[in-house]
């Protein structure tokens, strides 16, 4: 045709370019693709589609909801555990304060007669060699009953350990106070509480500071029983283990831990000891009404220690 541009002159478009189509810029549709003009595509999750993933949260999987659980439980186990612990120990130290006054103690009058010609350190080492000897007895005694464990008698086992032990220390701890000359002033309560205290503080007692004395009972001096008391729960577990472990662990630590105890208390009184000549005629030290026995600690589970000495 005249005028018209051959084939091989016309000028293609640039690739990518889109020309749209021929008959003008009109609004296309296509099928696939829906509707391409100006308007905006709303951002609202459309209701009804399966297709789409969900926009709400998703429940957390059982296995951590199983392990949120537990955790939880846990804490108030171990919250629990603690309270029951804390009573627990209330009440061992009530009945350490009980036993107390009733533990018998000899005076030196007494003492020197029983062991003529020692002077004040041999006659101590006596009565350390005996409480050493009786805890070791305590340990054992408890270690072997824990041969076939029944949780329920556990703590039972344990207190009495405890509570055998300590009222075999304190009537040494007593009786080193009369071989060393130092005997608290005061009636047989007010020296029971100066012997209590020098046992939760592992160290004698020093007559010239009334603090040391502890004319009553108090809430501080049960706190401070009731550490030792933990310290000394804590040091005697091995002693339940099974099998006659324990007993052989049992007297071991039992006659250490006396042992120990005795030199921390003799160091102290060395300091503020008084000459046997210088200490004239002292009165008889009474008897407690209820007394305890002390051949029957430590015979088995359920009772509070051992020697006798």
């Amino acid at each position: 045709m005249t005028g018209s541009t051959p084939p091989w002159k016309r000028r293609f478009p640039q690739r990518g370019a889109d020309q749209g189509p021929s008959d003008g810029p009109q609004i296309a549709h296509d099928d696939e693709r829906g509707t391409t003009g100006t308007g905006t595509a709303s951002l609202e999750a459309v209701a009804g589609r399966s297709d789409l993933p969900a926009t709400t949260n998703t429940p957390a999987p059982a296995a951590r909801r199983r392990a949120a659980a537990f955790r939880e439980k846990a804490g108030q186990s171990v919250r629990n555990g603690g309270t029951r612990a804390r009573a627990a120990l209330g009440h061992l130290a009530d009945r350490i304060i009980d036993l107390a006054p009733r533990v018998p103690v000899r005076d030196l009058a007494t003492l020197r007669r029983q062991f003529p010609g020692l002077g004040p350190e041999e006659l101590a080492d006596r009565l350390v060699a005996g409480a050493a000897k009786g805890t070791a007895t305590v340990g054992a005694g408890i270690g072997a009953a824990a041969m076939m464990p029944v949780p329920p008698a556990m703590p039972t086992e344990l207190a009495a350990e405890v509570t055998g032990v300590a009222a075999i220390e304190l009537k040494m701890i007593a009786e080193l106070h009369e071989v060393y000359g130092v005997r608290p002033p005061g009636g047989l309560g007010q020296r029971s509480t100066a012997y209590l205290n020098s046992w939760s503080d592992e160290r004698g007692v020093d007559v010239a500071k009334p603090s040391t004395l502890g004319a009553a009972m108090n809430s501080h001096m049960k706190r401070q029983l009731r550490q030792q008391i933990m310290k000394r729960m804590v040091r005697n577990l091995p002693n339940l283990m099974p099998f006659m472990v324990g007993a052989a662990v049992g007297a071991v630590m039992n006659r250490r831990d006396t042992r120990k105890l005795a030199d921390k208390i003799r160091n102290d009184l060395r300091k503020r000891q008084v000459p046997w000549s210088a200490l004239g005629d002292l009165p008889a030290l009474e008897r407690p009404e209820d007394a305890l026995e002390m051949g029957e600690l430590g015979s088995g589970p359920g009772t509070v220690g051992r020697p006798d000495h």
